[in-house]
């Protein structure tokens, strides 16, 4: 999927984060579990799950701009760890819950192949002006 910024040399290339889906409606994204995102229990690391929370609320967030004129920052975010995982991939749904001129809220589900919420977590947008 073509984004209008350079998703290479960040955190999302290094997860291996990929945006799938973008709509008004809705911003989908895929990251791995492997050895870039599981703590040293061997399974999930919550910080890879919120990581992915904020970057598909953020671009989420990014595609509703006025991109010449608007950027977006994480406010706040908050993260419920359901369930474990130790392999595979997780995907991030994520929906807007209000599209304000300042702010966006967005929920985000991340679930395993089979659909099982994995993590739910809120995000909180600034949208601020490019100076």
């Amino acid at each position: 999927m073509d984004l209008p910024i350079n998703l290479t040399n960040s955190l999302i290339e290094t997860l291996g984060i990929k945006i799938v889906e973008l709509s008004e409606e809705k911003a989908i994204a895929t990251m791995p579990v492997d050895d870039r995102t599981r703590q040293p229990f061997g399974v999930l690391h919550g910080g890879a799950s919120v990581a992915l929370a904020e970057t598909i609320a953020s671009i989420g967030t990014y595609h509703l701009l006025d991109q010449k004129k608007e950027y977006c920052v994480g406010l706040e975010i908050n993260a419920n760890h359901i369930k474990s995982k130790k392999d595979g991939i997780v995907k991030a749904v994520a929906t807007p819950l209000h599209k304000g001129r300042k702010t966006m809220v967005w929920e985000i589900k991340i679930v395993d192949e089979q659909e099982r919420l994995v993590c739910v977590s809120r995000c909180t947008m600034a949208i601020l002006p490019i100076q």
